[in-house]
């Protein structure tokens, strides 16, 4: 057979460089991609492309993502349709064949008909009822392996000790060494006796606990699953969470990051922060002193008058009766010793010496006893240094007086003895001291104000049993529930605002010189109508004359329920607060005038509280979660404080005007710092229900909060001059004193406008004084 003389044809693929199939990453750092038959270098191509030219590329070229670079020959390669196909198939997870079916019909060949009897009906062989000689020679070579000694026994494992290797992290060769940061998974929690196929019966849940069980959140739950029983460990059947707790442990371990965190060694007493004594920071309320009873129901809300002589107070009432009262506030000044025969018992109350007195100083002369206009002098009145010296010497109470309403005027004192016994006397022989015994216990202190509580007789001055508290002096009766009381706070004024149901009342409640509230009535009767009647979104009313006996001296009709009343601090203006009244909840008013206004033309949520800036022209609106700062000049929204709680309750603002506190439903009360940030300064959470009322004192470094847990919290807030210093927040005292009534403690709370004492209304139907 010769050979054809027909010259093979070359394949039509051109095959542009003849490196062969090499690694590309030999060449990687080299001009060169290899070497050709000849032993010459093969070049890469020349690709000066730089950014700029593949965006074009990318954006004008049609073909540009089916474009590709041929690693081996360093030119760009277009993709057929037929490629483009195949890819698009593998990354669906397809067969790259489009003709290929995987599921074709299978016919089984072998068991596709049924029959009676086996496909091969050969008879078994002879050998297969025999012992195999084959597996008896095998046996004998083992045995006689074993008695030579050819063959031993496995040697048991010796129990080596493990330990833990200190070094891992050096050797490269680990797992630790070569992954500086490497963090082991954490091992999965051991099956406890809960998980056990027959459980002990505590652990297995009651219907309660399942239907408990049942209501709570997945993420609350202790157990994610519920404990069974069963009889035997042939009856579980198969856990139908598995694949779930499995797919949940490659979760946790793919997509829960790790991190390893640096212990430091830190002293827990250097993460308390560094507090004065609470003795350091006196004065502030430590002791209830007096309790005013007399409401028929929870007293919401009580102001004090500018002068610290009268307060007034507020309560719900029975049947949608409400009761507004005036009560006198003390009978005695400051640096003065009272003891007073109240209705039902006998208190005594010394009043705080402006400073210290030890023994052998000499006491001070600013002020004297007191005595009735014509009456009887009034025992009990002192110098605060003789009050320091009668305590710290006798370590009792001699003074004692029993009085009924009036005014007090001075009287000299000569500091012996003899004056008080004489006063003394005549006062036992009158009936208003209950006995040498219950005088000797009155215990007065010489710093503080201390109170001693005894029980009077049958026989007591009032006919009724009552408590103990100053006089109540008048009762006016409103027809609804009191909201809110403000006493206005211009000295000058007597002028007292009243929130019911609909309505705002300007009340006059004739306390203290006639003059001053004779002048109240003229300011107001002064009032000219203007000459056009304006449009307003209030009706003021001036009262009949059954509410003005009464002291009512104008109403101020609303069309909604008015929540609160706030005044200006110049006395003129007064704010009310309408939760239910659309895009007009807040209305500011002038009494002077008669004029009322609505500042906003829409609200931003619920409006729950307003307060007037004390130095400048700003307001204070508190909405459910934040407090906005208004400019009344400028008519625009200055700061808004984000409170970080779920519902303001109450505000309050410092008396320099740069601090704000406020409470919350939430048992939260937070301080701003308004030249500092928007943001809370302090969060405090000392109350274990929610917070009805805070206040800040006048004149001392004090706040208060009053809470649904009968409790009133008085806190040292100090607000320093230097900007650069931040303000002292300190608790100082817990006082008690409120019982629980319907879930509600202490609903208000205000300080005296000049003393470090401290009123709380309750939901008890009493309001108490702490001094």
């Amino acid at each position: 057979m010769g050979f054809s003389s027909t010259p093979v044809q070359a394949p039509a693929r051109d095959i542009r460089n003849t490196v062969g199939n090499i690694p590309v990453e030999w060449y990687q750092d080299f001009p060169h991609v290899g070497y050709d038959l000849e032993g010459k270098r093969i070049y890469k191509p020349i690709r000066s492309l730089d950014e700029l030219d593949k965006f074009l590329d990318k954006m004008e070229n049609p073909d540009y993502w089916r474009t590709v670079r041929d690693k081996m020959t360093g030119a760009d390669v277009k993709l057929t349709d037929e490629q483009v196909e195949l890819v698009q198939r593998l990354q669906r997870g397809q067969f790259g064949d489009v003709r290929f079916n995987p599921y074709e019909p299978a016919v089984d060949f072998f068991s596709h008909e049924v029959m009676i009897h086996p496909v091969t009906n050969r008879p078994a062989d002879k050998r297969s009822f025999i012992p195999s000689l084959i597996e008896k020679e095998k046996v004998s070579k083992m045995v006689h392996a074993i008695k030579m000694g050819w063959i031993q026994p496995r040697k048991p494992k010796e129990d080596v000790p493990t330990f833990y290797d200190l070094w891992a992290q050096e050797d490269p060769n680990s797992v630790l060494g070569r992954h500086k940061m490497h963090v082991p998974a954490p091992k999965l929690r051991l099956p406890g006796h809960e998980e056990s196929y027959n459980p002990p019966p505590e652990y297995l849940l009651s219907e309660e606990e399942r239907l408990a069980w049942e209501q709570q959140e997945p993420a609350e739950r202790k157990l994610n699953f519920v404990p069974q029983r069963f009889g035997c460990l042939r009856a579980v059947p198969a856990y139908p969470r598995f694949i779930h707790e499995r797919f949940e442990r490659c979760l946790d371990l793919y997509l829960c990051p790790r991190q390893r965190k640096m212990r430091v060694n830190v002293d827990p007493e250097d993460l308390i922060p560094k507090l004065p004594k609470p003795r350091d920071l006196q004065p502030f309320p430590t002791t209830q002193a007096l309790v005013y009873r007399g409401h028929g129901s929870l007293v919401r809300c009580l102001s004090v008058s500018p002068s610290g002589q009268w307060l007034v107070s507020g309560e719900r009432g029975t049947r949608d009766t409400g009761a507004v009262r005036s009560r006198a506030r003390s009978g005695c000044r400051s640096s003065l010793l009272c003891l007073w025969a109240l209705p039902g018992c006998c208190r005594g109350v010394t009043a705080r010496p402006p400073k210290h007195q030890e023994p052998g100083d000499e006491p001070d002369s600013g002020a004297q006893p007191c005595r009735r206009k014509g009456g009887a002098p009034a025992a009990g009145g002192t110098p605060p240094g003789a009050a320091g010296k009668v305590s710290l010497e006798r370590r009792a109470a001699e003074p004692a007086a029993a009085w009924e309403a009036g005014d007090w005027e001075q009287m000299p004192f000569n500091g012996t003895r003899a004056f008080y016994s004489a006063r003394v006397s005549r006062l036992a022989a009158a009936g208003g001291l209950l006995g040498s015994r219950a005088l000797h216990n009155s215990r007065i202190p010489g710093r503080g104000l201390g109170t001693r509580l005894t029980s009077g007789g049958k026989n007591s001055p009032s006919g009724r049993r009552g408590g103990a508290g100053g006089r109540r002096l008048k009762t006016l009766p409103v027809g609804g529930a009191v909201k809110s009381v403000a006493w206005n706070p211009n000295p000058a004024v007597c002028l007292v605002a009243v929130c019911v149901e609909q309505a705002v009342l300007l009340v006059n409640p004739c306390l203290g010189d006639k003059l001053l509230y004779g002048a109240t009535d003229q300011l107001l009767d002064a009032y000219v109508p203007p000459e056009e009647e304006r449009l307003q979104p209030v009706q003021w009313v001036a009262a009949t004359a059954e509410e003005h006996a009464r002291g009512v001296r104008l109403v101020v009709q609303h069309g909604k329920a008015v929540k609160q009343v706030t005044w200006h601090g110049k006395g003129d203006y007064f704010a009310s607060v309408l939760p239910d009244n659309g895009h007009v909840q807040v209305l500011i008013h002038q009494a002077s005038k008669r004029w009322s206004q609505s500042p906003f033309r829409k609200s931003k949520g619920q409006v729950q509280c307003v307060l007037f800036h004390p130095t400048r022209p700003f307001f204070l609106v508190a909405t459910q979660r934040f407090v906005r700062v208004y400019n009344l000049l400028k008519q625009e929204l200055t700061k808004k404080l984000m409170a970080n709680c779920k519902w303001v309750s109450s505000l309050a603002i410092h008396p320099g005007g740069d601090n704000v506190i406020c409470g919350s439903y939430d048992s939260k009360l937070t301080w701003f710092d308004m030249d500092l940030s928007t943001k809370p300064y302090k969060v405090l959470r000392h109350h274990r229900k929610a917070l009805r009322a805070v206040a800040f004192h006048k004149h001392y470094p004090l706040f208060a909060s009053g809470s649904d847990d009968g409790t009133v919290i008085v806190c040292h807030g100090m607000v320093y001059n230097d900007l650069l210093q931040n303000p002292l927040l300190v608790p100082v005292k817990v006082l008690k004193g409120h019982a629980l009534t319907q879930d509600l403690g202490v609903l208000d709370v205000a300080f005296h406008p000049t003393q470090p004492w401290l009123f709380s209304a309750g939901a008890d139907a009493t309001v108490r004084l702490y001094t």
